[in-house]
């Protein structure tokens, strides 16, 4: 029961449920302690009357006219408690009378049978068809005594209503259930596509449209969201564009700053000032690089929907990648081996040749001296899978969280001194969301890294142009 929807819809049925119990129990409490002793008083006075009427009109068959009475909608007991005991009407369920109560009222005392009926909880006692459950009166007919105990035969009474609250009872509860789970739906709805919403704004897709046209709370959260959400779109925008902006504004001074260099290079500078200088390179390299993924992220940011989508050969791509890193693979000692068979996919070859790119410098900035790194190339039923293994520092358990933040760097001593911006995994994962794929991480403290890239086989959004 993890859905609002289901939680809504049980909770209001066991609402109904159990304020139905709650219902039947006060109104058999309610019964219990006041209209139960009406109802015995009443049929008291109903006993009386015939008692008198008997009394009054002695020449009547009294075999016939308690029949008669029986007939239309009383359970008789005649006794004289010596041999006489005739019954009319239905037959009792239980016919267990005590000897004490059919001598009182032989002796001209009244039985209040119904009064005295023994409480229970889910018996009111009215429905009760027992012998005990009468009220007895003392009968004179030609001069000889009777005890007369009655009740209302309820069946024969009450059947057809019995039948009709029976359907009406049924047909609330059921009718109630329908309308609790189709209101429940229209109440869950509108949260349900927040809730999306939530999601497609967590993930970056600003632009959403909400079909939530009420006038209710829910109405109000959907338009204050509505207005959040195109807030964030507009600072996201302003955002891009900022860092496309500063990029390409800082890449020119950058440009002259190296060519300064270089010329100064070019004099005759004693081993101190030629430290500052390739200090002041460094930096500028770094910042240079710095500059370029800013800009890559910003145009993977506006490409999302204008990717160029062509069939290549990612083998080929991943063996150049490699070729164009050799020299720094020579230069760290690093053994690098690969599986790579044949293999075309549909994708932009240059934001792919990013992920490669990154992912192999991250191998070998992060591996040991001597080290090794392995990639292979593999396909299942739905997708491509490429992993880059090192035998690098590795990463802890709450690093792995985070490595796919933009700036995040491990801050430990083993990586301050390694060149980097923080960013490249950053660009791995926004091209492998682009192409619909799935990027995952592996990876023990001082054992190594491997990272998973499954690019999917057909996918409805990356068609070749």
């Amino acid at each position: 029961m993890k859905s609002l929807y289901s939680k809504f819809a049980v909770t209001t049925i066991l609402i109904m449920f159990f304020s139905g119990i709650l219902s039947f129990l006060f109104t058999n409490m309610y019964y219990q302690n006041h209209l139960k002793k009406q109802n015995d008083l009443k049929m008291v006075k109903i006993a009386a009357e015939i008692s008198d009427f008997l009394h009054s009109h002695e020449q009547i068959n009294l075999n016939e006219y308690l029949e008669h009475l029986g007939s239309i909608g009383y359970q008789l007991y005649l006794t004289d408690g010596q041999g006489v005991n005739d019954f009319y009407g239905a037959e009792f369920r239980e016919r267990e009378l005590s000897d004490k109560a059919i001598d009182g009222v032989l002796n001209g005392k009244i039985y209040h049978g119904i009064i005295r009926f023994p409480h229970k909880t889910f018996v009111t006692g009215f429905f009760a068809n027992e012998l005990k459950n009468t009220v007895g009166v003392p009968i004179k007919f030609k001069n000889k005594s009777y005890g007369l105990f009655l009740r209302p035969d309820i069946k024969l009474l009450f059947n057809e209503m019995h039948i009709m609250f029976g359907w009406l009872v049924a047909g609330m509860i059921l009718i109630s259930i329908m309308f609790v789970l189709i209101s429940t739906k229209f109440l869950v709805n509108p949260i349900s596509k927040l809730n999306k919403a939530t999601q497609l704004i967590a993930d970056g897709h600003f632009g959403i449209k909400l079909s939530i046209h009420q006038k209710d709370e829910i109405g109000a959260l959907a338009a204050s969201f509505k207005k959040m959400a195109s807030k964030l779109e507009n600072v996201n925008e302003m955002r891009k564009e900022f860092i496309s902006n500063i990029s390409h504004d800082i890449q020119s001074p950058l440009s002259n700053i190296k060519g300064y260099i270089k010329l100064l290079k070019t004099r005759k500078l004693n081993k101190e000032e030629i430290h500052y200088l390739e200090v002041v390179e460094s930096e500028v390299a770094r910042l240079s690089n710095l500059t370029k993924q800013l800009l890559l992220l910003s145009t993977i940011d506006s490409k999302k929907e204008l990717m160029e989508v062509k069939r290549f050969d990612v083998s080929e791509q991943i063996k150049n990648v490699i070729r164009q890193y050799q020299w720094n693979l020579s230069e760290k000692g690093l053994m690098i081996s690969y599986t790579l068979p044949e293999t075309y996919v549909s994708g932009d070859p240059s934001l792919l040749y990013s992920v490669w790119e990154n992912l192999l410098t991250n191998a070998i900035k992060y591996n040991v001296a001597n080290g090794e790194i392995d990639i292979s190339l593999t396909e299942s039923d739905l997708s491509y899978v490429i992993k880059f293994s090192d035998t690098g520092i590795g990463l802890a358990g709450k690093e792995l969280e985070r490595i796919y933040d933009r700036f995040y760097r491990v801050d430990s001593s083993r990586t301050r001194t390694i060149e980097g911006t923080g960013l490249g995994l950053s660009i791995v994962y926004s091209i492998i969301e682009m192409h619909h794929g799935e990027i995952k991480v592996e990876s023990k403290k001082e054992k190594g890294t491997v990272f998973i890239v499954c690019l999917p086989k057909v996918s409805g959004k990356l068609k070749e142009l």
